[in-house]
């Protein structure tokens, strides 16, 4: 099922995803940096939510508390709540 986040205080704007059970695909970041969110995306392709929780939550970029990584595991986590209470 793809998902798409608003993301908040990160360069990119907006995390799309797909989400089959607690795998994650086809990631794409909307703005941000290209090279490291095309990296992130690869790196991520496969990944269930709990690994990207344990590889990504709590990266922080400079001084704004968050990351597009951070936002992303985030995402992932809000997308499987809704989908698996449904």
């Amino acid at each position: 099922m793809k998902h798409t986040y608003k993301t908040e205080n990160t360069c990119s704007t907006e995390i799309s995803f797909e989400l089959n059970g607690n795998v994650v695909s086809d990631v794409s970041f909307l703005n941000g940096c290209p090279g490291n969110l095309l990296a992130v995306s690869s790196l991520t392709d496969g990944m269930t939510v709990e690994q990207i929780e344990k590889k990504l939550k709590g990266i922080q970029c400079g001084r704004r508390g968050t990351s597009c990584v951070d936002q992303l595991s985030i995402a992932v986590r809000k997308a499987y709540d809704e989908t698996a209470g449904a």
